[in-house]
């Protein structure tokens, strides 16, 4: 068992949340009971965890994507009252953590789905290196069907691919979840293709135009593994008992 606080004080100490400027509060944005023995954690706070939580008597609710996103007007009404009004009902605390949790070098996004990728990383890109880079651990170039194969049966799903001018990949680079605005500076640090979780129009022409093969893998799939590990890494270190439950999600 540990106290809410210094669970607090643990994870935004481990994830260095002060380091990031966010569209929404990274850190304990619900504030449930004073103590927590039972921990769940899941990629995204929607009704369903949270009623999952409820079912398995949860004191803490453990996410990637929390009850802000950008662009709200900070209004509890509809989904927003239903989600705040059962975990307020049930005094369960929720924990959020967006950017810090994807650039975790260790417990991260980033770092898990690489380590899934059969990734060795080498390198960061980007605005406080979320972006990263590496080449396949075999040490051997790969052909853009192989890896995209081997990539659909990581994730279990297939993803768009955009296959650039078809040359082998050396250097790979990726960012999860909603990151296809890095692409272009994926490909200034010399990247033969780029995955990520989603793609807009012009991510296709831009690849088609440079080479650069580009891979969206989706959302959700790609940030399945950050908050996974952050829980595990939590409550083996104040003895908690853990559930990561991933609920499904085809953006």
């Amino acid at each position: 068992m540990v106290s809410r606080d210094e669970m607090s004080t643990s994870l935004d100490t481990l994830l260095e949340v002060t380091r990031f400027s966010d569209y929404g509060p990274n850190g304990l944005q619900v504030e449930g009971r004073a103590s927590v023995r039972r921990l769940v954690s899941g990629v995204t706070a929607s009704r369903a965890l949270i009623e999952a939580a409820v079912e398995r008597d949860a004191d803490a609710l453990l996410v990637h994507h929390g009850l802000f996103w950008r662009g709200q007007d900070g209004r509890v009404t509809g989904w927003m009252k239903q989600r705040l009004a059962l975990l307020l009902r049930h005094d369960i605390n929720l924990y959020a953590y967006h950017l810090p949790l994807d650039a975790h070098p260790v417990l991260g996004n980033n770092a898990q789905l690489g380590e899934r990728l059969g990734l060795r990383p080498t390198g960061t890109f980007g605005d406080k290196a979320l972006g990263w880079l590496g080449t396949p651990a075999s040490g051997v170039e790969v052909e853009l069907a192989t890896w995209a194969q081997q990539v659909a049966t990581v994730l279990r799903r297939p993803p768009i691919v955009v296959p650039g001018d078809g040359r082998p990949l050396r250097r790979i680079a990726w960012c999860t979840g909603g990151a296809q605005g890095h692409f272009e500076a994926a490909i200034a640090a010399g990247a033969d293709a780029y995955l990520t979780g989603e793609i807009s129009e012009p991510q296709a022409h831009i690849a088609r135009e440079c080479g650069v093969a580009f891979l969206a893998c989706g959302h959700h799939a790609t940030e399945r593994y950050g908050a996974m590990a952050l829980g595990a890494h939590i409550a083996a270190r104040f003895g908690l008992e853990h559930e990561f439950i991933d609920l499904d999600n085809p953006a």
